[in-house]
């Protein structure tokens, strides 16, 4: 016949170790997220086909948006933007906040 003050201890005792339970999972996802969250700097994984059917010269220029070369060797290097007023690439790629 247990009484009522040792019915309230061991009611402590299993909500204490159900409370001790949960942070130590809560602690454990978060080592684990954090783990999975930080860079790798000389991982490559998923890069290695990322340049494969690249031809040269297929790239898309940021100057004027159009493709087959890159800004360095944009013919229209020198047009002036109707956005901004700069010269060297085109109102419809032009970064520019207006």
């Amino acid at each position: 016949n247990l009484g009522f003050p040792t019915l309230m201890a061991k009611a402590r005792i299993c909500d204490e170790d159900g409370k001790t339970k949960s942070n130590y999972y809560k602690a454990m996802n978060d080592q684990k997220g954090k783990s999975q969250d930080r860079g790798k700097p000389y991982d490559n994984r998923g890069r290695g086909n990322a340049s494969v059917g690249r031809k040269p010269g297929s790239g898309q220029c940021y100057k004027c948006g159009e493709r087959g070369h890159m800004s360095y060797g944009c013919p229209k290097k020198d047009n002036k933007c109707f956005n901004c007023g700069r010269f060297g690439h085109k109102a419809e790629v032009c970064r520019a906040k207006v």
